[in-house]
């Protein structure tokens, strides 16, 4: 039998409603609440506690002697229990801004259920916090409301994920995370075999592997929210281990993919916020996202585009615009300092050209920057081409194609910061990538080397356009995806393209390469990163944000001190012996 008397119980009453659950027609209930203390205030010798869960915060009122001799001596996060009536709040004490902020619960019981000590942040939305602080404390930092929304909506969407799917003919297939190491972009993560010294399994970077031979099983649509793990370099708001919505369908063109991710967008949308998207989507090649907008992933929600100045800018004086490949410029419609122009066009230099041009334009007059190479009919010229309607700066990039356009656009993306970005949400389909690009070394794929090109030019890789396709939200590539080659013959030739020999092909993909042989229908999907996806429903990119245990971008995880050491006997098991790297 349980005893009321020591400091703290040791067990407690079974909860009648949640800390956000009550409301008016509660009045004159008798209700038990168990929570955290998120405040307690004494006013004059009567105590409020507003007692926190998950579900909301609720204001308790202690006004008997004998429980105020056990509350005064309570703190923040401890855990209490609660008996009591619901009563209405005086109209001065009203609070609008809680769900609950129209009652409080006046105790006649209350019950200590666990002590806490002092934490090292305040847990509320408000407090400022450093990042390291938060992940070393995560737990404490996941009581925080703002953050267990993040979480709570993370698993709203999978549980809408999951329904439209399933309602779509789709199976949920489980691949397997330890695997073979094909790397696909980034380093695996290597785990050694005990019972097979010197060899290793990989984590699997992603199910694309196995998504395609359950597509040869003949599962026709499967489904997966798939942990996926690579060992990438440090890189802003990137996770190590990160889950993505991943799907493949057999007998598919691109357009069936198409309608069925508008489709599951339009539901998330509607169902998780309420939200009508229009569709079919926009849609644009690779090569006109470039040249409008200077990256594959355009936000669609500005104007700003690029202009191709090219014949204009070759025809004046400027040596460097007479001998580029390439000239684009941008008009922004505000006069832009020395000094900012100076810290665009280092943003320029790092995108891979040489410089940033500029000139002013002023009543309908160009002057300044590099304006005296070009003669007054180029300067109109230039002015029609840009219609120009007002004041604005003209910036002007030069040098070969890809690299004066990423320039561009990353000078664009940074001047477009500056602007309240409109509530809407712009969705395009970027279609027809290069299968591969020619590098120093020779030839890379430009997504995944398991495509299919939409015109066979092995002569001439560098000219094959894939069913290749990404999925872009207001600038943020949620998803990539394309049709499958599904014939050995030809996946053979792309693995050749980039540069692997016939015993690397089957060292690396030849279980694959073998089941193409046994009756590989056509078949394609997309991958969605489940993160990405819900913070650009809510308007947060850090991806962070919605993982429960996230690890710091060099892939620290600070409350578990992890990547640790392991014991030499756990290392002697595994045949492996740590060289010290030398001073």
């Amino acid at each position: 039998m349980c005893s009321y008397q020591s400091h703290v119980s040791l067990c407690f009453k079974k909860r009648t409603h949640t800390c956000g659950e009550l409301r008016k027609s509660h009045i004159g209930r008798r209700v038990t609440l168990l929570g955290w203390i998120s405040s307690l205030r004494d006013h004059g010798g009567i105590f409020f506690i507003n007692l926190r869960d998950r579900y909301g915060v609720t204001q308790v009122v202690v006004d008997k002697r004998e429980l105020i001799d056990r509350v005064k001596r309570w703190r923040s996060e401890f855990i209490i229990e609660v008996t009591g009536e619901v009563r209405e709040r005086p109209p001065d004490a009203i609070n609008p801004n809680m769900a609950t902020g129209e009652i409080e619960v006046l105790a006649d019981d209350v019950h200590l259920l666990a002590e806490a000590k002092v934490p090292p942040f305040v847990i509320a939305d408000d407090v400022k916090v450093r990042p390291e602080l938060r992940l070393r404390y995560r737990y404490l930092d996941l009581r925080r409301p703002a953050v267990q929304r993040n979480i709570i909506l993370r698993a709203t969407v999978v549980r809408e994920i999951r329904r439209y799917l399933d309602e779509h003919g789709f199976i949920e297939i489980e691949t397997p995370i330890l695997a073979k190491s094909t790397p696909e972009g980034a380093r695996d993560f290597l785990v050694p075999s005990r019972n097979f010294p010197g060899k290793f399994y990989a984590l699997a970077q992603s199910p694309q592997l196995y998504k395609q031979l359950l597509m040869v099983a003949g599962f026709d649509r499967y489904y997966q929210l798939a942990k996926c793990l690579r060992d990438e370099d440090p890189r802003k708001d990137r996770q190590p281990e990160f889950t993505q919505v991943d799907l493949e369908m057999s007998f598919v063109t691109e357009e069936d993919v198409f309608e069925l991710v508008e489709g599951l967008m339009s539901h998330l949308w509607k169902t998780v916020l309420g939200v009508e998207l229009e569709s079919p989507f926009v849609r644009m090649t690779y090569r006109e996202a470039m040249e409008r907008f200077g990256t594959d992933k355009p936000d669609m929600r500005f104007g700003y585009e690029l202009r191709d100045v090219t014949p204009i800018a070759k025809a004046s004086d400027f040596r460097i615009f007479k001998q580029a490949d390439k000239v684009v410029a941008l008009l922004w419609q505000d006069e832009l300092s020395r000094k900012e122009i100076e810290e665009l066009e280092t943003i320029a230099k790092e995108a891979g050209v040489g410089g940033l041009a500029f000139m002013r334009v002023k009543d309908g007059t160009i002057a300044g920057g590099v304006s005296k190479y070009f003669s007054e009919e180029l300067q109109k010229g230039l002015l029609k081409l840009l219609d120009v309607r007002g004041d604005g700066t003209i910036l002007m990039t030069a040098g070969d194609w890809k690299p004066t356009l990423e320039a561009m656009g990353a000078v664009r993306s940074k001047l477009i910061e500056r602007l309240d970005p409109p509530n809407e949400y712009k969705f395009v389909w970027v279609t027809d990538f290069p299968i591969v690009e020619k590098t120093d070394t020779g030839y890379e794929p430009v997504h995944h080397i398991f495509s299919m090109p939409k015109r066979l030019d092995f002569e001439h890789p560098e000219n094959m356009v894939g069913h290749v396709y990404d999925l872009v939200l207001n600038g943020v590539e949620l998803g990539s995806g394309s049709i499958r080659a599904h014939k050995r013959e030809i996946q053979e030739k792309l693995l050749e393209i980039i540069g692997l020999t016939k015993q690397q092909m089957e060292e690396r993909f030849g279980f694959l390469l073998e089941a193409l042989e046994y009756g590989a229908p056509p078949h394609g999907g997309i991958a969605l990163g489940l993160e990405r996806l819900v913070g650009e429903m809510v308007g947060d990119r850090h991806i962070p944000n919605f993982i429960a245990f996230p690890k710091t971008t060099t892939g620290l995880g600070l409350m578990e001190g992890i990547p640790g050491e392991v014991t030499p006997e756990q290392l002697q098991e595994l045949h492996i012996k740590i060289e010290k790297p030398k001073q």
